[in-house]
């Protein structure tokens, strides 16, 4: 999911997609203890998807703030 399209949610859409991807880590990093993990760069995309995530519900709220 890139930038554009996260900017394109709303609201509570973000919230849903941050604990899905958050879920989502755990259980990588969970297979990657149990070694059953094999693609690892599967965990730099699900972080890289929740810091999206959050810095548009920052932008959002900084927004939000100042109006």
């Amino acid at each position: 999911m890139d930038i554009d399209k996260v900017r394109g949610l709303t609201d509570t859409e973000i919230e849903e997609a941050l604990v899905e991807a958050r879920r989502e880590l755990w259980q990588l990093r969970f297979d990657l203890t149990t070694r059953q993990l094999t693609d690892y760069s599967k965990i730099r995309q699900a972080r890289r998807k929740i810091a999206r995530l959050m810095t548009v519900q920052a932008e959002r709220q900084r927004a939000g703030s100042q109006a």
